[in-house]
């Protein structure tokens, strides 16, 4: 007993585990800091920004009302884009040799060209087509509308960017559908549903996990897309044709491109936002676990970098 009693009194000493140290990423982060704080130093410091300037025009009612002029040809370009994209796709896949072929020429053509070059054209659209008819191909016309009246400079900016956006949404739909095993389609026949059923109801919700992202990275490219439309002077301007009237008055470029600048910055900010929780959304299933979001991601950070600070001191405490 006396043996068995020292035995179990005399353990070994736990293990204590020591945590791998990274000078490497200590020294990077040193830098980063570093540098960071020379550039915020230089921008807050360097006069010639004007930020008096920046401050007097950055809510005035011009540039607001600009940026409303710019949400929406965002909305609506990529609106259209959409639904064209996916009618795109669709024809693109389909099994008819014409309709497949007509859908690739469209592709083709509108990301072969520019797109300031396609709302140039669509601007000067008259100059071909003064006058449209609608009617019967071939037959008798019911409507005529002039260019001029029909197509004005907004118009002419949301079809040229709309118009060009649905063949980039075309291939990206085309990639979320083939992503879908075809299994699935199969299984959806033999009950009877039609082609366009499947689609609807089960091809396309499944496709949504690689149609979201890029497709939001197209609204953030389309938000910026817009200031092109500034070329057409377009009435009422978008956010850079605004501070472009200012600083043709004021020559003040610099802060007046800034404000610009802020405000693009702020909306795709506010666009990548929504983008992460769509794509979170329609990752439900996916994974055993959701991503986590910027705040979890934060506080998990905030939690080791304290862990491995408070680690850090009771390892130089027991060194002495």
């Amino acid at each position: 007993m006396a043996v068995s009693d020292t035995a179990e009194q005399v353990r070994p000493d736990e293990i204590k585990a020591i945590p791998v140290r990274h000078p490497g990423r200590w020294v990077a982060a040193g830098i980063v800091v570093v540098l960071g704080a020379a550039l915020a130093k230089s921008i807050a410091t360097n006069g010639n920004f004007q930020w008096g300037v920046i401050r007097q025009y950055f809510l005035t009612s011009q540039v607001l009302h600009a940026v409303l002029v710019t949400i929406e040809l965002t909305v609506l370009a990529m609106a259209i884009g959409i639904v064209l994209g996916v009618l795109l796709a669709v024809m693109r896949l389909s099994p008819n040799p014409l309709v497949a072929s007509a859908s690739w020429l469209y592709i083709w053509f509108f990301r072969g060209t520019p797109v300031l070059v396609q709302i140039l054209f669509w601007y000067n659209i008259s100059a071909l087509y003064p006058r449209f008819s609608v009617g019967i191909p071939f037959g008798p016309q019911f409507a005529h509308f002039s260019a001029n009246t029909l197509i004005k400079t907004f118009v002419a900016g949301v079809l040229a960017l709309g118009l060009n956006e649905g063949a980039y949404m075309a291939e990206i739909v085309r990639a979320g559908i083939i992503s879908v095993e075809e299994g699935q389609t199969d299984a959806a026949q033999s009950l009877g549903m039609t082609r366009l059923m499947t689609m609807r109801r089960i091809v396309l919700p499944q496709a949504m996990r690689v149609i979201i992202p890029p497709t939001g990275n197209e609204t953030i490219s389309m938000l910026k897309t817009t200031s092109l439309v500034s070329a057409i002077a377009l009435a009422p301007p978008e956010l850079l044709g605004a501070v472009e009237n200012v600083y043709d008055r004021t020559y003040q470029v610099i802060p007046l491109l800034l404000v610009a600048s802020i405000w693009y910055l702020i909306l795709t900010t506010v666009l990548t936002i929504g983008q992460y929780y769509l794509e979170r959304y329609f990752g439900r299933g996916a994974t055993r676990d959701l991503p986590e979001t910027p705040l979890q991601r934060l506080r998990r950070n905030l939690f080791a970098f304290r862990h491995a600070t408070v680690e850090a001191s009771e390892a130089a405490a027991e060194r002495r």
